[in-house]
């Protein structure tokens, strides 16, 4: 079977705010560069984020790119590696007026900086003050980073594929990797992209939980395509559930609601994180304030009349401060909880939010594979960025605000790397035809006729699978059974047929697509929190209440084949101060 080729100097896969940073790079070194995006690249998931980047640009309150990165890896749970972390909050300050001189539309001060609010987990370390380190466009920062780095691409000349699915990475003759087999969704038609270099930038999988944040999107195609060519994901069990989702919903409700003076109240209207986290209260990391909710709802202190949520409240904020700075959370709330929140409080729950793990990378965004003793080494070409890698500058948690700064700054070392090695290696790279003709294989699996199950009965087994088995607490026994339950739905996928064997525009074979991602990541997740024993960040294990530093200080390995766990040591040493040693980590 004849395949149409393209071919270019890097691929990138996936165009939210990773993509199109390191594309904007590559454009404007001119190299010729492609972005497979299966959706129109505005509607990437970075659009939703909402509260904002962090950088300690000190626009508030006095503050440090050291302040910053002590947060960040006590917020990690210590499990963060810390020469990534001081890159990151290093970096952070000239990210942000970089996308400043590009146009980006952030809120402003009186005086004319850049606004700054407060979020979770930063620093009370001026004057008891908490720290405001967390840049905002209002609430609607995702969207106003993402379309002005659309707009840049298009200024720079990046070649977009829209509306195409990356089927699977492909190998050279050598066995190295070199493109990736790509469906236009408009025409059913597979064709090959080659190229020197590779990014994967393709986001979160949070479509693996029943309710989530994330967009439909979000199927961890990325994080399945590296399975499958033989790399582990790192860090798996730590995905995070942020407190306030609108329950019943999971859409998010932005944690900048708390950073501007919002707060959570139970049944009995007590404030009652001041139990769990005295200092930090409303703004303590997000794992201490899932956790607490989830609490106060177990222990029958819950609201509504199945008392199965909290209330936010921030009518007291005043109308005109919610319609300056938070006009985007008041839409929502009026949509989907049928609440105005300039009079009445928003009912909120955990939902799934965020992966810290994905694809292990270095602090340049190249893929790392163990090479034994602790050491590691590059794949060569193959590079990683944003939700879908691990460059493990979340560790065990992440802090609000630092997804958005982690997506573009490694989107843009990483782009910055891939020019030098596409100059070091400057001759195409052709695909084997057998590494072609196992990927079409995948493809061609899904035009077998009959019947069997439907995509959805088996998609909506897994993601309750996942809920009720890979939830904030977890044991022993109930990761067990959810292992078994994957594994069942693992075979069971077999047996699904689709009944539209059409091409154009055909949805159903995507989303089978999509599930077979998903089920791999979904075990990546459950049999990382099954052999991580202990608590910690993220990973909350009732049998295992306790952090373990002596044991489990290190990072967690997972290949699909066999299902194997393996383990590698965190880099506690910074590029240029003093490392920050484990501590209680109190708020």
């Amino acid at each position: 079977m004849s395949i149409p080729k393209r071919q270019f100097d890097a691929l990138i896969i996936g165009a939210g705010g990773a993509g199109l940073n390191a594309a904007l790079q590559l454009a404007r070194a001119e190299l010729r560069v492609a972005v497979v995006s299966k959706v129109f690249p505005t509607r990437s998931h970075t659009v939703a984020a909402q509260g904002g980047i962090n950088a300690a640009l000190g626009n508030v309150l006095p503050d440090s790119w050291h302040w910053h990165m002590f947060d960040t890896i006590k917020g990690s749970d210590y499990l963060g590696d810390q020469d990534a972390i001081e890159l990151m909050c290093r970096e952070s300050i000239p990210t942000v007026y970089e996308l400043e001189r590009a146009g980006v539309p952030f809120s402003r001060l009186e005086n004319g900086k850049i606004y700054q609010r407060p979020f979770g987990g930063q620093s009370q370390n001026f004057g008891g003050e908490q720290a405001a380190r967390t840049c905002a466009a209002a609430d609607r920062t995702g969207h106003a980073v993402l379309h002005t780095l659309y707009q840049q691409n298009i200024r720079a000349r990046t070649h977009f594929f829209d509306e195409c699915f990356a089927c699977d990475l492909i190998r050279d003759a050598e066995g190295l990797l070199c493109g990736a087999l790509v469906l236009e969704i408009a025409t059913g038609e597979p064709f090959l992209i080659e190229a020197k270099s590779i990014l994967l930038a393709t986001g979160g999988c949070g479509q693996v939980f029943r309710t989530t944040s994330n967009a439909k999107i979000n199927t961890g195609d990325g994080m399945a395509m590296a399975l499958r060519a033989g790399i582990p994901l790192m860090d798996m069990e730590f995905f995070q559930f942020h407190p306030t989702g609108i329950a019943g919903k999971g859409l998010l409700i932005s944690e900048g609601t708390r950073g501007e003076g919002g707060y959570l109240i139970n049944r009995h209207g007590e404030r009652f994180m001041e139990r769990y986290a005295p200092r930090a209260k409303d703004l303590a990391s997000r794992d201490i304030v899932a956790r607490a909710i989830l609490t106060e709802v177990r222990e029958g202190r819950g609201c509504g009349p199945q008392g199965d949520h909290v209330l936010l409240k921030l009518d007291h904020l005043g109308e005109a401060l919610i319609a300056e700075r938070l006009p985007g959370i008041r839409e929502l709330s009026r949509i989907f909880a049928s609440v105005d929140p300039i009079k009445e409080a928003i009912p909120v729950f955990p939902t799934a939010h965020y992966i810290m793990g994905g694809i292990p990378t270095d602090r340049f965004g190249r893929v790392v594979m163990p090479a034994g003793q602790g050491a590691e080494e590059v794949v060569p070409g193959l590079y990683a960025a944003g939700e879908c890698a691990c460059a493990s500058v979340h560790g065990a948690n992440r802090l609000g605000g630092n997804s958005l700064l982690d997506i573009l700054v490694f989107g843009r070392l990483a782009g910055k790397d891939i020019i030098e090695y596409v100059r070091d290696n400057p001759y195409p790279r052709i695909a084997d035809p057998a590494s072609v003709e196992q990927a079409m294989a995948r493809l061609i699996r899904w035009e077998r006729c009959g019947t069997g199950l439907s995509v959805q009965a088996l998609s909506a087994e897994l993601r309750k699978c996942m809920e009720d088995h890979a939830g904030v607490f977890r044991t022993e026994s109930v990761l067990q059974e959810g292992v078994a339950q994957l594994h069942a739905i693992c075979e069971r996928l077999d047996e699904v047929r689709l009944r539209d064997h059409s091409k154009a525009f055909n949805t159903a074979r995507i989303e089978a697509l999509e599930l077979e991602n998903l089920i791999d990541v979904g075990l990546a997740i459950a049999l990382s929190a099954l052999n991580r024993r202990e608590s910690r960040g993220a990973h909350a294990r009732l049998d295992y209440p306790q952090r373990d530093d002596r044991n489990w200080l290190k990072h967690s390995l997972y290949y699909r084949e066999g299902d194997r766990m393996d383990y590698k040591p965190v880099r506690t040493k910074p590029l240029t101060i003093e490392p920050f040693t484990p501590q209680e980590r109190v708020y």
